[in-house]
């Protein structure tokens, strides 16, 4: 099993969460089980997934929980803009909210990558067969 501790993606996606929750404290009343409830669910699936991922036996499904990460991520991003927009989030909030999504963002596709490349090689090392 892998460790999610050692994963600076991990730390920096469980900060963004925690930044979640913080800035989510000032929406409207009438946003608690609308957008507020939907930012925080996105919000700690980044670094669940990740912490889902590691502990997953196959490289496979390690990757496959990184995408959901990724993908939860994106979803993440798109409610912060909305918030934005809708007045709920003032511009240099949601300037160090987005600025902080990109980094996770970055993270996530790096580590994707590099582990699809080395299963890449591995494959091919061992005559095209999955490794």
């Amino acid at each position: 099993m892998r460790d999610h501790k050692r994963l600076k993606a991990f730390h920096a996606a469980d900060e963004l969460a925690l930044l979640v929750y913080k800035g989510t404290r000032s929406f409207p009343r009438e946003e608690q089980s609308g957008l507020t409830s939907q930012m925080r669910r996105a919000a700690v699936s980044v670094p669940s997934n990740i912490v889902e991922g590691c502990a997953r036996p196959t490289e496979t499904d390690y990757i496959r929980f990184l995408g959901t990460s990724f993908a939860s991520l994106q979803e993440l991003q798109y409610q912060g803009s909305l918030a934005n927009r809708l007045g709920y989030l003032r511009d240099e909030s949601y300037w160090a909210f987005d600025s902080r999504c990109t980094e996770v963002s970055k993270m996530l596709a790096a580590l994707i990558r590099s582990l699809r490349k080395a299963r890449s090689v591995a494959v091919r090392m061992a005559g095209g067969r999955d490794a």
